[in-house]
């Protein structure tokens, strides 16, 4: 069809509209209609991974029982903490941060990985990032079994109130409150999906990303209180802290950590860890459907 004339000339053709939010919405809203398809991957991916081993996937949960035990045992000594508490945090903490690990580290290469499925399947782009989470749901299922022999060992210590060492504030036991702990994991979760969206399609286009993300991320895991607790930095210098108590208050993977930890504990919920969440979750999700809207078509040509 040829353009219309104006008086000043020709009319422009309309702007197409791939890049618009209303597909990048639609992307993501696709993808979740067709949660049978990438539920159905994921638990093959989970079934492939462990094909012919004799016990199967209950090695997630062997290797996260065998690593919190040995961590635990060590860094109670090495901190003067009590085992029947520190242990149960240190295990609560691996098995969240093995989540958010996994999410960030897989989901660098999450369309590296499905080149084929990409450049061979008709399905929204966002079904492989949710593919992927699910997995991730379904490793911390296996690992959540972990936190629950733990607490059955320890739970007569842990229903009466505690203080860690280097605490002002004595912690109440586990308690009913453990349930906000549902929640608090599935806003994790949420925001896991924007998450592998973005870094997903960055590294797609710079292959250096991944690298440098593997590489960053284990700094991170020592500059969270995963084998240690932020009470210790309070304690220093005379219980001030001083510079040293902001460490893990500017860790945003702090906040998303403590939304769900401190639940299954029964630690006070401190509400400033969900409002700090709440902000990366809109942040993020508005970021990650620009980066889409813009750059969603090119995806399979990077590949």
């Amino acid at each position: 069809m040829q353009p219309t004339s104006t008086v000043d000339g020709p009319e422009a053709p309309p702007a197409p509209d791939s890049r618009t939010f209303g597909r990048a919405v639609g992307d993501v809203r696709d993808a979740w209609r067709h949660r049978e398809l990438w539920g159905h991957l994921g638990w093959q991916d989970i079934k492939q991974r462990y094909r012919r081993s004799v016990i199967g996937p209950l090695w997630i949960t062997i290797s996260m029982g065998t690593t919190a035990l040995a961590l635990g045992l060590l860094y109670s000594q090495l901190f003067n903490q009590e085992i029947a508490t520190f242990l149960p945090y240190v295990t609560a903490g691996f098995v969240i941060w093995n989540f958010i690990l996994g999410c960030i580290t897989e989901g660098t290469d999450v369309f590296i990985a499905n080149e084929g499925l990409i450049k061979h399947l008709p399905a929204p782009l966002t079904v492989h990032v949710l593919r992927l989470v699910w997995r991730q749901v379904l490793f911390f299922a296996h690992n959540l079994v972990v936190y629950l022999i733990v607490l059955a060992i320890f739970f007569p210590s842990l229903t009466e109130p505690y203080q860690m060492a280097g605490e002002n504030v004595v912690q109440p036991g586990v308690n009913w409150m453990i349930l906000l702990a549902i929640p608090a994991f599935a806003l994790v979760a949420f925001n896991a999906v924007w998450v592998a969206l973005l870094f997903g399609i960055i590294s797609s286009r710079f292959r250096d990303i991944p690298p440098v993300i593997h590489s960053f991320i284990n700094l991170i895991f020592f500059m969270t209180p995963i084998v240690w607790h932020v009470g210790v930095l309070n304690s220093v210098s005379g219980g001030s802290g001083g510079w040293r108590s902001y460490i893990a208050e500017f860790n945003p993977l702090f906040h998303f950590l403590e939304i769900v930890r401190a639940p299954l504990l029964g630690h006070q919920q401190q509400w400033h860890h969900w409002v700090v969440v709440a902000g990366f979750t809109v942040v993020g999700w508005t970021l990650a459907l620009v980066v889409l809207r813009n750059y969603r078509a090119r995806i399979s040509y990077w590949v």
